[in-house]
């Protein structure tokens, strides 16, 4: 008798929580919909999406620029008659390590110095502030993907030879 009424009452506990759920969900979304609306929200979600995109690389850009290094290092290790047959690929090994670490430095400064909640209290100053904020982003993001292709084009190329 007791199992006749508690599987019934358990099954529509357990169907009400799952509506009760994607509920909850779906209004969440809608509130971030709705929040993201004003032109500051906008612009502060453009300067985050060009932090979001690059961010997950610079672990491949700090490991592009180990490979120049040890490829530069391995360079300096051979005969003088070799170094001198490959001074052009020593050359562009050493610009790469350069502009690599110009993004990486980039990065690191953009996070250092971005205010997340800069002028919050005023809408017209934080529309200027993130303005400013979403160009340097996008250089950081051009300094790394940019970088980013030539390691690729040049380590592979040149390790392919190899």
């Amino acid at each position: 008798m007791i199992k006749k009424i508690l599987l019934p009452l358990f099954a529509f506990s357990l169907v009400m929580a799952c509506n009760n759920e994607g509920k909850e969900e779906q209004d969440e979304q809608e509130s971030k919909n709705e929040v993201a609306k004003t032109p500051v929200d906008s612009l502060y979600e453009e300067v985050m999406s060009g932090h979001d995109e690059v961010m997950p690389k610079m672990g491949k850009v700090r490991g592009a620029q180990a490979r120049a290094k040890v490829l530069l290092d391995s360079i300096s290790q051979l005969p003088l008659k070799a170094q001198e047959a490959v001074a052009g690929w020593k050359k562009d090994l050493e610009s790469l390590v350069s502009e690599l670490n110009n993004a990486d430095f980039s990065m690191d400064k953009w996070m250092t110095e971005f205010k997340m909640d800069s002028a919050e209290n005023d809408p017209g100053l934080r529309l200027k502030y993130l303005a400013g904020e979403k160009e340097k982003v996008m250089k950081v993001k051009d300094a790394v993907l940019g970088g980013l292709a030539r390691a690729d084009s040049l380590l592979k190329a040149k390790t392919a030879m190899q």
